[in-house]
Formats: structure tokens, C-alpha cells, sequence
């Protein structure tokens, strides 16, 4: 497994840095940060990057910053235990609600809730967004909800973005949840669309069944299990649009 040496290299060697340039840049930020701590020489880095040498939050930091790296790529670097990868959120819960102007959390609202939620029009069929690697972790994927996709209604009205967890795609039993607002919702896909819904599968698991929300005017729909329907994955979140 690749050191934080390595890493350090190879994420150099794809900015086409030298190890003289990269000297120049952190000189230059020392010089604009007060703080000749944060200098880097290229006899430094090349030692760490050939001997796999720790380095100081602040190295790191500099770093990072020359490199362009995200919260995420800078611990990516640093050795995690075998058959551990690392996983963290990369920004936590706040303790109070907020009203968002920037900063980490207003940039995370941002990638969920992107600025055009409220001006774009709803889509008549519900739509699967381009997956952006940089944006989410690979688990996720964002969808928009379709005009003709009333399954939901009032709970989640045409237009709402939902996040999609692809790795959760199992059917939960009734006795898995308690009432419509912890109950699972699915994304999934049928031979001609993607549909949002409530799910039951019969007991030999051949026909499942979508379940409108009951204050909608939908009916029940049924479809061959993995042959005319699939699971996408589980909702995980909904931003969802109020109806006007």
C-alpha cells in the first residue's frame, strides 16, 4: 500500500510540479502568511517523498493548499489501517439551526441544494442526475422528481431533489419501520422510467408493488420484480418543493 510519500509524489507529478517550483509557491506564502513556518524546501519534500516521512498538520496544510486538495483528498493521503479505509463526514451536524451564508456547510448545502432549485422547471418525467464524483461520495446520486411522478403527493411534490444511497437497495419488511415518515422510500426504474415510492414485496419476492403516499390520488402499481422493476437505492435525504 502506497505511503503518504508516494501520494505526495504522485499528486506532484499530476500538477507537473518540480520539487524546486513547489518551494517557490510555499516561500511565496510565507511571505504572504507572516509565517516562515510555512515554507517548504525541496530537499524537505523530496526526503519525505522518498522515505515516506510523517509531516506536520501545517506542512500539510501548505500542501494542500498548492495542490488544490479537498478536505477529503488531504486525509485520503494519510495511511489508514488495513481493511479500513477512511470515512468521515466531511462537514458535521451543526448543533443549532443556521441561517447559511458561507463557509463549509453553506458550500455542502450548495452541492445538494443547487441555487437553481427554485427556478428550474419540473421535469415531466423524473430524471437521474449526472453523477458528480467530486461533488458526493460514490454511494450517492442525486434525482429530480418528475411532474408525472405523483406517487408522494403532498409529501414530495414534482420538482423535489432527492439523494439516492445505491448501495441500500434491499426491500425493508413491515416490521422495519413504524409509520410513513420513517418508512423507506425507493428510487427505482422500470423498463420505460424512474419512479419514487413506498415498496412491498410479496412473499415469494416475484411482484412488488408501489405504494403512493395515502394522501395521494395515485393507485397501487405492480411490476415483476427484477425483470420489469429494479431498485436504484434508498432515498436518503429530500429537498422538496412546495407546491404553489
Amino acid at each position: 500500500m502506497a505511503g503518504i510519500g508516494n501520494k505526495l509524489r504522485e499528486t506532484r507529478l499530476r500538477w507537473q510540479l518540480t520539487l524546486r517550483e513547489v518551494e517557490e509557491r510555499s516561500s511565496r506564502l510565507a511571505q504572504q502568511w507572516d509565517n516562515p513556518a510555512y515554507r517548504i524546501s525541496a530537499s524537505w519534500l523530496d526526503r519525505v517523498e522518498r522515505e515516506d516521512r510523517g509531516l506536520s498538520a501545517t506542512k500539510l496544510i501548505v500542501l494542500a493548499f498548492i495542490y488544490g486538495l479537498t478536505t477529503e483528498q488531504m486525509i485520503a493521503l494519510c495511511p489508514a489501517p488495513p481493511g479500513k479505509p477512511h470515512e468521515i463526514d466531511s462537514v458535521s451536524a451543526p448543533n443549532a439551526t443556521l441561517l447559511l451564508s458561507q463557509g463549509p456547510l453553506a458550500d455542502r448545502a450548495k452541492v445538494l441544494l443547487p441555487d437553481s432549485f427554485l427556478t428550474d422547471v419540473a421535469p415531466a418525467a423524473t430524471t437521474l442526475l449526472t453523477s458528480d464524483p467530486d461533488a458526493l461520495p460514490a454511494q450517492y446520486r442525486r434525482a429530480v422528481i418528475g411532474g408525472r411522478d405523483r406517487m408522494l403527493e403532498p409529501m414530495i411534490s414534482a420538482g423535489s431533489v432527492v439523494l439516492i444511497d445505491i448501495q441500500k437497495r434491499a426491500i425493508a419488511s413491515r416490521k422495519q419501520w413504524t409509520n410513513e415518515f420513517n418508512r423507506p422510500i425507493y428510487f427505482l426504474i422500470t423498463r420505460s422510467e424512474y419512479v419514487v415510492g413506498f415498496c412491498e414485496l410479496d412473499k415469494n419476492a416475484e411482484w412488488l408493488t408501489l405504494v403512493p403516499h395515502p394522501l395521494s390520488y395515485e393507485a397501487s402499481k405492480r411490476w415483476r420484480f427484477k425483470k420489469e422493476i429494479e431498485v436504484v437505492g434508498t432515498v436518503a435525504a429530500v429537498f422538496a418543493r412546495r407546491m404553489s
